[in-house]
């Protein structure tokens, strides 16, 4: 009966290749597989038959295949490397029984003859060919080879439990590269490589187990049909929801990768026809098949619309049927267009994406005009108020987030070029920028030359690039042809822009409002002014600007009443800045802007200057005690150039006003190597002992460094001015204290943030009247094993000249001395008890107590590593020399408990220099602690489980 049933699996087989052959197109590339998924669905074998065309206009002696489950085998793969970009170190970590490999391969030509291959563990393999295959000639490659899938917690493909998701396994050309000369790497970034291939693929998966997939079934575990897409295959031991839907005589099938709950597949009954017969209208055509994996979903849904969670309270946004309208549109949106657009992601990108942006914006305009970011949220009542309603981001429409979320990133000067290399952008770029700014663009674009006439655009070029991929310049060179001022998107794609709008002024003549707008640009870029009357009427108008036109004069009749006139109104196009873009004709604030005082932090209302006011309780030290004060500002949840902070208080330890307060300005040049330019001056005034406050002045300026927004890499340099005075003590005074002193400061700091090795170098001088020093320090943090760190800091600090009356300046070896007051130390003057205790890694960094300061040179080392969980061990060794004095070594030696990392951590030292510690009488007082009086530290570590 065995026999029986695989005999008719072959004819199955045979019958299924044969209908392939029959359909498939001279130029077009076919695959043929036969699967066969192990019991363990830990195990895939695969016999393969490709046939490969020479797209290209040259002779090809090599053709490159794709072999990424190799990008799961090991470490150091582009992969891993991704991965530990996006803070995950699973796969870094991973055992070896959940990587991916290929475990065997066999590759032969028509001929049946074999063809040889370096090594299996390539992610590409570069076959050398017999005979050079012409343009437009095929070979067919017979393959055999077996691979174990890897554990699917990794990028959403591979093997877990019982369900298995396939995709980029099989091996397969690289339609993008026709040459075969260029590696591609697998990032896990969805890029299609397999288009215009007709499939065949018969499955042999194991019993009651289910495959679903976005080819077209053709029999029980078989699948033929041409995909513009790579495959994909789900097997599970369930089978899932399908939803069929006739859109205007279009049958579209969406099949789903995973369950759905009763209410969201009632919902998606509903929504999923409306929103394909909008898509369908908006780009003319609809696949036939859509297949959903949870995986995609998990992707492409609608960013900010989850619920709100806070410890055992949960507070919604959307209601549930919302959030389903709004998650699959994008999923569905995506879907349409990956299927029926053919675009290289890592050139092209943004093409896809800002579509995607584009209709969900033309979307939301639709069914979602007024609906707010904050959804319902705003209308959630504490005590009966809605204490949110306080807030601008309660008044923010659902549309302001492309527009917010580009101005978030442009602001920090992280954002990125809309054309940059995709492995390249940030993860919050490839949302903000190659969506989000590309979405508002093509939207900016249809609202000035008409939505239907933009729609009929996109329906003409899909349809007339069907099948072949895609050159999204020739669509921007199109659309500047059927609107002439949107001729300035083909150079605003390939630079980080900084255009910026501004109202000059308005002005009454006779019977006419006089209005000038000025830009920052040379580009002939079109803005859209808004007039509105006290009665909310509101008129719109589309102003054009001249190439190197930099101001522009309107005219508009007085009797229109007009109160405020606005440029670009709700986000509407990707600005510098839209403080500038509101005036008012009237009133009190005519030609200026409205102030307003706001309590706490929000997205900011650019028809405002607005002053933060927050009160501030903090505890200082034992001098000061706690600070009860109100702290002014202008920085709202979004970055500025110019910033200011003042925070006067009250000290309850002296019964003094107290307070610091700074002002700084950041010149952030688009495309420079400084990523920022700062100058600021600050200023403060507190106590370091009982009686005796201290005043600081400080001018300051930081060069920061251009970095990749993708990397963990940060350089800068800074330079400062400080000025000190003390109040001194009467000891103090006739030991000849200082009581002024100025600082200058010169310092450089690199530091590579990176998950498994986190480095950082920091170089600095600082001179005053009476010395001169020069001082290095070096970090390394290794991550040996999850949640398991080695980190050793190295230290070096060199006096240039030292004329020094005492030893204030003086290198700390196990205490430091804190004369420019940048320390949180709890008692800065206490000499014993338990403040004295307090411990702050810098200088040497000695745990013990090792007696003496050093005003010559010091070299030292302090190495820490994890021995399970909240216990460390730490050993310090260092020599140093003082004038006229030999050198001298010391070390220490100790276990380290961190209680709540970054917040308390406790030093009790075992063996060092002095001896064998625990032995001392005294040894409860060589116990030393790390205290930082910080509600962020043990919000952190709450948030990534404390250990």
């Amino acid at each position: 009966m065995r026999l029986y049933h695989g005999y008719l699996k072959k004819i199955s087989i045979c019958l299924i290749l044969f209908c392939g052959v029959v359909q498939v197109s001279a130029q077009k590339d076919s695959i043929y597989i036969g699967a066969k998924l192990s019991p363990d669905r830990k195990t895939l074998e695969v016999n393969q038959e490709i046939v490969y065309y020479n797209h290209s206009d040259k002779e090809l002696q090599t053709v490159k295949l794709l072999n990424w489950v190799s990008a799961y085998n090991r470490r150091g793969t582009s992969l891993v490397y991704r991965k530990l970009e996006d803070r995950n170190n699973d796969l870094h970590f991973a055992k070896s029984p959940e990587l991916g490999k290929l475990l065997e391969l066999d590759i032969k030509d028509s001929e049946n003859q074999e063809i040889s291959v370096n090594a299996i563990s390539d992610e590409n393999l570069f076959l050398p060919l017999k005979e050079a295959l012409k343009p437009g000639e095929s070979i067919t490659l017979q393959l055999h080879y077996r691979m174990q899938l890897p554990d699917k917690k990794f990028t959403g493909y591979g093997t877990s439990g019982q369900n298995t998701a396939l995709k980029y396994f099989f091996i397969v050309p690289d339609h993008f590269d026709p040459d075969n000369i260029s590696e591609r790497k697998y990032h896990d970034i969805e890029e299609p490589v397999s288009f215009n291939t007709f499939w065949t693929v018969n499955f042999d998966i194991p019993v009651n187990s289910f495959i679903e997939s976005n080819l077209p079934q053709i029999q029980m575990n078989s699948f033929q049909g041409y995909l513009d897409s790579d495959p994909e295959f789900s097997v599970s031991p369930n089978t899932y929801p399908i939803i069929k839907t006739n859109i205007d005589g279009t049958d579209t099938e969406i099949k789903f990768g995973y369950n759905l709950k009763p209410e969201e597949k009632q919902n998606l009954e509903f929504y999923l026809p409306l929103h394909l017969k909008f898509l369908k209208e908006k780009i003319g055509s609809l696949p036939k098949s859509i297949f959903i994996s949870d995986k995609f979903r998990a992707k492409e849904d609608f960013f900010g619309n989850n619920d709100i969670t806070f410890w055992k309270f949960r507070f919604p946004l959307f209601t549930d049927a919302e959030k389903t309208d709004l998650d699959y549109f994008g999923i569905i949106t995506k879907k349409v267009l990956d299927e029926n657009i053919i675009a290289d992601k890592q050139k092209d990108h943004w093409f896809k994406s800002g579509l995607k942006s584009y209709l969900e914006i033309q979307y939301l305009k639709k069914f979602y005009k007024d609906t707010k970011l904050l959804g319902m949220l705003p209308e959630a009542k504490i005590f009966g108020i809605k204490p949110l309603k306080l807030f601008h981001a309660s008044k923010v429409k659902l549309l302001d987030r492309y527009g917010l979320a580009y101005q978030y990133i442009m602001l920090q000067n992280l954002d990125q070029k809309i054309d940059e290399k995709f492995t390249s952008l940030s993860n919050f770029n490839d949302m903000a920028i190659s969506s989000f700014e590309t979405g508002s663009l093509f939207n900016y674009s249809a609202d000035k030359m008409g939505d239907q006439s933009f729609n009929d655009l996109i329906k003409e070029y899909l349809s007339k690039n069907s099948g072949r991929k895609v050159n999204p310049d020739d669509f921007l060179k199109q659309l500047s042809e059927k609107e002439k001022s949107a001729h300035y998107l083909g150079h605003f794609f390939n630079q980080k822009n900084r255009v910026n709008f501004k109202l000059k002024h308005i002005k009454k003549e006779n019977d006419s409002l006089q209005i000038k707008i000025a830009k920052n640009t040379d580009a002939s870029i079109p803005v859209k002014l808004e007039t509105e009357t006290r009665d909310g009427e509101i008129k719109s108008y589309w102003i054009e600007t001249g190439e190197n036109e930099k101001t522009k004069d309107i005219s508009l009749p007085v009797s229109d009443n007009i109160y405020k006139v606005t440029l670009n109104n709700d986000y509407i196009f990707p600005e510098s800045s839209y403080r500038d873009n509101f005036l008012y004709a009237k009133g009190l604030f005519l030609n200026t802007k409205k102030l307003k005082f706001k309590l706490i932090k929000d997205i900011p209302n650019p028809e405002y200057n607005e002053i933060y006011i927050s009160p501030r309780i903090r505890f200082n030290n034992t001098y000061d005690k706690f600070l009860l004060g109100a702290n002014f500002k202008n920085q709202s949840f979004f970055d500025q150039k110019f910033l200011y902070s003042f925070t006067p208080t009250y000290s309850t330890g002296t019964g003094k006003l107290t307070g610091s307060g700074a002002v700084s300005y950041s010149f952030l040049p688009a495309e420079s190597v400084f990523r920022s330019i700062t100058f600021g001056v600050s200023g403060s005034y507190f106590h370091y002992d009982y009686g005796l406050a201290y005043r600081k002045g400080s001018a300051f300026s930081t060069f920061s460094f251009r970095k990749n927004p993708r990397s963990t890499v940060s350089r800068s340099i800074g330079v400062s001015y400080n000025y000190f005075e003390r109040d001194l003590s009467p000891v103090m005074i006739a030991n000849d204290d200082y009581k002024k002193y100025n600082l200058w400061g010169l310092g450089y700091g690199y530091s590579d943030s990176q998950m498994i090795h986190e480095k950082s170098l920091s170089l600095s001088a600082q001179g005053m009247e009476d010395f001169n020093k020069i001082t290095a320090e070096g970090f390394y943090r290794w991550e040996f094993a999850p949640k398991q760190k080695l980190s050793v800091r190295l230290f070096a600090g060199y006096f240039l000249r030292n004329d020094t009356r005492n030893d204030l300046f003086n290198y700390g070896i196990s205490r430091v001395s804190n004369y420019t007051f940048s320390y949180n130390l709890l008692g800065e003057s206490a000499s014993s008890g338990l403040l004295s205790q307090q411990f702050i890694l810098a200088d040497g960094g000695f745990k013990s107590f090792l007696p003496g300061t050093v005003n010559q040179w010091i070299t030292s080392v302090n190495v820490d590593s994890s021995i399970w969980k909240i216990f460390h061990v730490y050993a310090d060794a260092g020599v140093y020399k003082n004038k006229d004095h030999s050198e001298k070594f010391i070390w220490d030696s100790g276990i380290k408990v961190r209680i709540i990392p970054d917040f308390l951590e406790v030093y009790f030292p075992v063996q060092s220099s002095l001896g064998f510690e625990p032995g001392f009488k005294d040894y409860a007082k060589r116990i030393r602690y790390t205290l930082v009086l910080n509600l962020g530290s043990i919000i952190n570590a709450a948030r990534r489980g404390w250990y």
